[in-house]
């Protein structure tokens, strides 16, 4: 049977995440849905990654395989056709047989999306953390504390899964922070992320930004090992995953 990675873009505002559920509507779900509907049995994939509640994505990429005689445009065409308009397909290609989208996935890439401006982002809200009225932020502040968080380390502090018996060590290669306009972006860049990671990343470096922590407290945080001392979870429409890396080599 084809294994076949699916490259996905999705509006997550509607739904409890990508994971499948039972007795609620998740991204993994309605895909899963249309790709049984399409092969006439039960189709399972896997994501590179579990986004949270609300949380949306670019480039989500999936594998898994299907029976079907459908070339890869036929199953794109298909499944577009009957997946809500929040849940677009953007390509579907034939992958090697032990490709797996989560764990051969090299690096990801989410962005954070900030809005600081006096008047409501009304086309942006659903995409965006509007800060409180009157609230600034220095984005100078937030890229030395992000200095601090650059590298691998223990980010247990940065965990929002408080039975996580795993190791808590992850690797950063990126952290940049630019301002347009009323709008501030973060774009983190690592090998993989904890479970609300980058949210609560977020919220801490926004604790810096207005005076509220110093960027070298960034370094205690760490050390201490305990999600009390970061700062608060970011909400989740401000979050989009833009891409998962793979080595070239995994994917054909």
């Amino acid at each position: 049977m084809q294994n076949y990675r699916f490259l996905i873009a999705y509006d997550g505002t509607r739904y409890h995440g990508w994971e499948h559920k039972k007795d609620v509507v998740t991204i993994q779900g309605k895909i899963e849905s249309v790709l049984s509907l399409m092969a006439g049995e039960e189709v399972r994939i896997n994501g590179a990654g579990r986004t949270d509640a609300g949380v949306h994505a670019r480039a989500m990429v999936a594998s898994g395989p299907v029976p079907t005689d459908k070339t890869p445009e036929e199953i794109r065409d298909y499944m577009n056709h009957y997946l809500p308009d929040d849940i677009c397909i953007l390509e579907v290609t034939p992958a090697a047989e032990r490709f797996h989208a989560r764990f051969n996935a090299k690096g990801k890439h989410y962005r954070y999306t900030i809005y600081r401006g006096r008047l409501k982002p009304v086309f942006d809200r659903k995409y965006v953390w509007t800060l409180d009225e009157g609230e600034t932020i220095d984005c100078e502040r937030m890229r030395k504390a992000a200095a601090y968080l650059v590298g691998e380390h223990d980010f247990k502090s940065f965990c929002g899964n408080k039975q996580m018996k795993k190791s808590t060590v992850r690797k950063l290669f990126a952290i940049d922070i630019k301002e347009d306009g009323d709008y501030v972006i973060l774009d983190f860049h690592g090998a993989g992320f904890l479970q609300n990671m980058v949210r609560i990343l977020t919220g801490t470096l926004v604790e810096v930004g207005a005076g509220r922590m110093e960027p070298a407290y960034m370094e205690e945080v760490l050390t201490g090992r305990c999600r009390q001392l970061a700062g608060p979870t970011a909400p989740p429409q401000g979050l989009c995953l833009m891409q998962v890396d793979y080595e070239k080599s995994n994917m054909e």
